[in-house]
């Protein structure tokens, strides 16, 4: 896996069983040293605590927000201290490893998955003086701010490609949980490449994880067994580009992070979710005092959505294309959820013209016309 520098931070290392009851009386320092962490330096301006959902070497989401914690040590060096723990499990054990980094001493707490959002919540009820940032999620309180990024954007551009490029009209794709985000991103793509390729059908395999490379190969490999020459993720890992590369004659994209490993074939070109600017941002304003809660959902233009390079394996002209879209979407001139568009149910959705609201966007849970599929409870 590739790494920009060297980690000088320390993991936090995740105890079962501790007692909860009231330590305040314990200095942040020996509390630090009883959970397991390493003393980067002495008495830091701001300590920021990042909570994963998959390992920092998965080579997508969590190596991408492990790269925005690196960029806040980067802009502050000193001034910072910056710890995280990996692999946490959504649920009871998220909610104990963040109230255990609370107690830490952490300032500011990153939780960076969806499933982290009711722990997140309760907790920062518990420590009012601590302030959190939930990704993905929709719940906020004065000391819980949200942030997310608008990756449907992307897939209206992996769409166009994949439309573009499939031989077989098959395209498949790797869903994670039945979430908005989820169903957003694959209305996207399918719009899209809809667009282009009137032919093309979607086969949606549902994984129920963010990160299980033996899970996402098996689910690549069924659906190039079944005919897909496109595969789309929206999974951590990189075993689908894995798949892909050994069965041959299949495109893939990489996802949240640019997985430029498997260029210019199978991977054509990615999602890259860059999170340091955010980062910097939020732990500055614990720093100087002016954090407030607020709810953050930017993409392209803003940069949080980037676009990795399209490799030459994609046609020029498609190349072309992908990219003015990818301006348009950058300067406000095209919206992906532009009607006419119906439900898959034949309902109609969106007139001629009309853009989609964030409201929608944000409770998206239906198919739009065309995907068959149905969506899980």
């Amino acid at each position: 896996m590739r790494r920009d520098k060297p980690d000088v931070s320390y993991p936090y290392n995740h105890q079962q069983g501790m007692s909860m009851n009231r330590r305040t009386l314990m200095t942040s320092a020996a509390l630090a040293l009883s959970l397991g962490f390493g003393a980067a330096a002495a008495a830091e301006e701001v300590t920021a605590g990042f909570i994963y959902v998959g390992p920092v070497g998965d080579g997508g989401w969590t190596y991408e927000h492990d790269q925005g914690r690196k960029a806040v040590e980067a802009a502050y060096g000193d001034k910072v201290k910056t710890i995280y723990q990996e692999s946490v499990p959504e649920g009871a054990d998220a909610e104990r490893a963040i109230t255990q980094m609370a107690l830490s001493g952490a300032d500011i707490i990153f939780t960076t998955s969806f499933g982290y959002m009711d722990p997140t919540i309760a907790v920062a009820e518990k420590f009012p003086n601590v302030k959190f940032e939930h990704a993905t999620g929709f719940k906020r309180a004065e000391n819980v701010s949200t942030y997310s990024a608008r990756f449907y954007e992307g897939r209206a551009i992996q769409g166009h490609i994949a439309g573009k490029m499939t031989k077989t009209n098959k395209i498949g794709y790797i869903a994670s949980f039945p979430i908005p985000e989820v169903i957003r991103g694959i209305n996207s793509a399918y719009i899209h490449a809809k667009k282009v390729n009137p032919d093309v059908e979607f086969s949606i395999v549902w994984a129920y994880t963010w990160f299980d490379p033996a899970k996402e190969a098996d689910a690549a490999r069924a659906l190039i067994e079944n005919g897909a020459d496109v595969i789309l993720q929206h999974t951590d890992s990189t075993a689908p580009q894995a798949a892909a590369q050994e069965a041959g004659n299949v495109i893939t994209f990489g996802q949240a992070s640019d997985m430029g490993e498997y260029a210019p074939l199978p991977r054509v070109s990615s999602i890259i979710d860059d999170w340091g600017p955010y980062y910097v941002q939020q732990v500055g304003r614990v720093m100087d005092g002016t954090w407030s809660s607020v709810d953050t959902w930017d993409g392209i233009g803003p940069g949080m959505v980037g676009i990795g390079e399209i490799s030459d394996a994609v046609p020029a002209d498609v190349k072309a294309e992908a990219l003015a879209m990818k301006d348009a979407i950058a300067a406000g001139e095209y919206h992906p959820f532009t009607g006419p568009l119906n439900k898959a149910d034949g309902s109609a959705w969106l007139a001629e013209g009309e853009t989609a609201s964030d409201g929608d966007l944000l409770g998206l849970n239906f198919y739009v016309e065309g995907l068959t599929a149905e969506i899980p409870n």
